[in-house]
């Protein structure tokens, strides 16, 4: 197992790999990325991570390389780090120039892509859940720094994390300024009341997770209802079932938020139907062709 970056049209180990002090990703946090996994050495919803990269980029008008340099870029990286199973990351600068916040003073973007082995929750987290937290620390606004927008700037995140981690939790849980419930530092939340599955609505200020999307058509395709609607954190106080979606993780329990436990349990019945048919969805996408 290793890890091997990409950087520019070069493939290198930790210790080589190298920006310019003078990278505005580095400078500002001017940035996009996106970060998936494989699966049986198959990439996990790449097309769709894709897309939202250059979604991204349209958000803040930074310029993207070529599609066909990106995709050369991943298949060198995970071939030279050759792991069973791969965390990846894919990052795009908008480059190096003079030191000022002017956009055109950067040159040409920097494309980075960092393949490691893929390290998961434990085996615990799965059967028992995890504890999370609703922190002071509010999301931005979309008219600040658009939370739709998957960039390098995640102070926002990085803080409300930091909250949930005093209290001894897992995950932070952020809400927008007027209260309702947006994600966690890392994730999307989903919830569950009886045979009604809830999870917030994008218009509230949140990326739009790859794997949220994923979910919700996993569990129509269980007959089960998801409402992408405006939640208060008191419905997640008082849900039956609770759970966290992100790439890396695929389907993680909540068993305690704000430090009580959910009535339903850690996976509670609805929460193991989704993760079980998150598992299965990997299966395949590990025996693709």
């Amino acid at each position: 197992m290793s890890t091997r970056i990409y950087i520019d049209g070069q493939v290198t180990g930790p210790e080589e790999a190298k920006i310019s002090i003078f990278d505005r990703g580095f400078l500002y946090g001017d940035s996009v990325y996106e970060v998936l996994r494989t699966s049986r050495g198959h990439l996990v919803d790449f097309e769709r991570h894709l897309e939202r990269l250059q979604r991204s980029a349209d958000g803040l008008a930074l310029r993207l390389p070529d599609v066909a340099i990106v995709r050369s870029a991943i298949r060198d990286c995970l071939a030279a780090a050759d792991n069973e199973e791969s965390y990846l990351r894919i990052v795009v600068t908008r480059g190096c120039g003079e030191v000022g916040l002017d956009t055109s003073l950067a040159g040409g973007p920097t494309l980075i892509v960092i393949a490691k082995p893929l390290v998961l929750p434990s085996d615990e987290m799965y059967a028992s859940g995890v504890a999370v937290r609703l922190v002071n620390v509010q999301r931005t606004s979309a008219k600040a720094v658009d939370p739709s927008v998957k960039s390098g700037n995640y102070l926002n995140n990085i803080l409300a994390l930091a909250e949930a981690k005093r209290a001894g939790d897992y995950e932070a849980i952020m809400c927008d300024r007027e209260g309702w419930i947006a994600e966690g530092s890392s994730s999307n939340i989903f919830l569950v009341e009886g045979e009604l599955i809830s999870t917030p609505n994008l218009s509230v200020g949140l990326l739009a997770g790859i794997t949220r999307q994923r979910v919700i058509e996993l569990a129509a395709g269980l007959g089960l209802r998801v409402e992408e609607t405006r939640l208060l954190p008191e419905r997640l106080r008082d849900a039956d079932e609770a759970f966290l979606t992100s790439s890396i993780r695929g389907v993680l329990p909540i068993a305690l938020v704000d430090g009580k436990a959910l009535r339903g349990g850690a996976p509670g019945k609805t929460s193991a139907a989704i993760m079980e048919q998150y598992q299965a969805f990997l299966s395949r996408v590990g025996q693709a062709s």
